[in-house]
C-alpha cells in the first residue's frame, strides 16, 4: 500500500499588496522586475498577471506611482502621504 503525501496550502498572514508596500517602503523605488522578484520570494505561486493587477489596484488607490522607463520596463514608486 502506497501512502500519498498531501501538500497543504496555508493562508498567508499578510496580503500581497501589503507586502508590496512594505518592500517599497524598505527598499525605495524599484523596477517592476526587481519588485516582482522580491515578491516572488514570499508568494511563490504568484504570476506576473496577478502582480500587474496588484500594481493597478495600488496605483488607482493612490498608494504607488508607475513610471515607464524603456519598452516593457517600469519604475514603481511609493507615494508618501504627508
Amino acid at each position: 500500500m502506497r501512502v500519498r503525501k498531501i501538500q497543504i496550502k496555508t493562508w498567508k498572514t499578510r496580503p500581497a499588496y501589503y507586502v508590496i508596500l512594505e518592500i517599497l517602503n524598505k527598499k525605495g523605488d524599484l523596477t517592476d522586475a526587481e519588485l516582482f522578484d522580491q515578491l516572488k520570494r514570499e508568494f511563490d505561486d504568484l504570476g506576473y498577471k496577478d502582480f500587474n493587477e496588484l500594481l493597478l489596484r495600488l496605483e488607482v488607490g493612490g498608494k504607488i506611482n508607475t513610471v515607464s522607463l524603456t519598452r516593457g520596463k517600469r519604475r514603481i514608486e511609493l507615494i508618501q502621504n504627508p
